[in-house]
């Protein structure tokens, strides 16, 4: 990484242009993957990230810039053009860093990085063989391993010297039902904020099994009828929707400027008092917590809606800026080509007071979505559109055929007013968000709950 004292040489370097502040973010990131079709590896990835980003500050204006050349000279030549850009020059001034160390929240023992390719790839095939064997009918299996070795170092003109290091292990598999001419597919991907130890938590055999029984329970269904109707949205993954259709429109980076549906609500009743929404980067091993976010600022959790009142948004420093609140530890990126903008950790809806089994039990017609897809969403008026990966009806209060095919469709700000009832069941999820700061990793999660009405797309 870079010494403090070449960073401080930077860091005045960069504010020759007339910022207010500066920060460097230095990354090194280590990326491995095996992935395999049909039995057979068919890719084995190793790959090294390296370099930094510089960004000044003047009041609300930026300017970024980024290098893969860490070499003193090299570095200077990016702060110096940070400087250009943000205005004339004058005189440098000095900065004094003083490193600080912050508590490590999820210590790796097993670094996948270090583990021999065919241990590794050892553990993938055991996934895979049993995704395939689960049927007659699963016509093609793939699968990835992958794991990161994430190190980074946030350096500003406050004074601030810091490092961080962050290892995750995920492991995918898709698979394929195939009968009388008909595909269907299903997919499981957990993954954690830890090394290889996950999988003494996770049998891989067990997320080949789930890939494939959801594709076996889809290649048997009828096409989901559409209309509006109540609708039952299983844990985990389920969380996504509120994810994609609530939780973005919670960032600074849209409500700063006044580009989501959320801006200027706080400590409005936004949703059912049932509902209580939270983004916590702080739990330990999860996939999307950080010790520090990508300023150097420690997470922390974030109650963004407590029993159905806006309490907090998710703010990074120029968010912070721009409304005058506080940042709270939300600044993410994917690298350091990408400046930091507010994002979500691991976000999910918390347990309600309802019970799982009167949840059900209440819908006299409906459906039960047991497992969510992907989906679109439009930030400023909340409008999503996602599709059901595995979906059942439900009469007189029990699941009944499934369905496949199905979509819900809605607005963010609908379906928090329409969740009625809340489970117990709370679980999260593993998955990739992708937005201005590029794609990191993040956690959707919610227990059971119970749309009162929804529209839903099908045949």
């Amino acid at each position: 990484m870079i010494s403090k004292a070449l960073a401080e040489e930077v860091l005045v370097c960069a504010m020759g242009g007339g910022a207010d502040f500066v920060e460097l973010y230095g990354e090194i990131t280590r990326n491995n993957s095996i992935s395999m079709v049909d039995g057979k590896i068919d890719r084995v990835t190793d790959n090294l990230i390296s370099g930094v980003g510089i960004r000044a500050f003047l009041g609300t204006k930026t300017v970024f810039a980024s290098t893969s050349d860490t070499s003193r000279e090299g570095l200077l030549k990016c702060a110096r053009s940070v400087a250009a850009a943000m205005g004339e020059m004058r005189a440098e001034e000095s900065i004094v860093l003083r490193e600080r160390m912050f508590p490590n929240i999820h210590p790796a023992k097993v670094i996948p990085t270090s583990v021999d390719a065919k241990i590794r790839a050892d553990l993938l095939r055991a996934g895979c063989f049993a995704a395939k064997e689960y049927d007659a009918a699963i016509s093609q299996v793939s699968g990835t391993l992958a794991g990161v070795d994430h190190t980074i170092l946030v350096a500003n003109t406050e004074g601030l010297y810091t490092t961080d290091r962050h290892i995750r292990t995920r492991m995918a598999v898709s698979s394929v039902a195939s009968a009388a001419g008909v595909n269907q597919s299903g997919f499981n991907g957990p993954g954690a904020g830890m090394g290889l130890e996950f999988f003494d938590l996770v049998d891989p055999v067990a997320i080949g099994r789930e890939a494939s029984r959801s594709a076996m329970v889809n290649l048997g269904a009828d096409y989901c009828p559409a209309g509006t109707m109540t609708v039952a949205i299983e844990n985990g993954f389920g969380g996504v929707i509120f994810h994609e259709a609530c939780g973005h429109s919670l960032e600074a980076t849209s409500v700063a400027i006044g580009a989501s549906q959320m801006a200027g609500k706080l400590g409005q009743q936004i949703a059912n008092p049932k509902v209580t929404a939270i983004d916590d980067g702080t739990i330990p091993g999860a996939w999307g917590s950080v010790n520090i976010d990508d300023e150097g600022t420690p997470t922390q959790k974030n109650v963004l809606i407590e029993n159905g009142i806006l309490k907090s948004y998710m703010i990074d420093r120029l968010g912070s800026r721009r409304m005058g609140l506080p940042m709270t530890g939300s600044a993410r990126r994917q690298s350091y080509e990408y400046e930091a903008t507010s994002r979500m950790t691991n976000t999910y809806i918390d347990n309600g007071p309802d019970k799982n089994e009167d949840i059900i039990a209440s819908m006299e017609y409906g459906l039960y979505c047991k497992k969510m897809g992907g989906g679109s969403v439009n930030p400023l008026t909340g409008a999503f559109n996602f599709s059901v990966a595995e979906g059942y009806i439900v009469r007189n209060g029990k699941i009944c055929e499934a369905v496949r095919g199905a979509s819900l469709v809605g607005t963010g700000s609908e379906i928090l007013q329409n969740i009625d009832m809340v489970g117990q069941n709370l679980d999260r999820a593993q998955g990739m968000c992708g937005s201005a700061s590029g794609s990191v990793p993040t956690d959707v999660g919610q227990p059971l709950i119970r749309v009162s009405s929804i529209t839903v797309g099908g045949r």
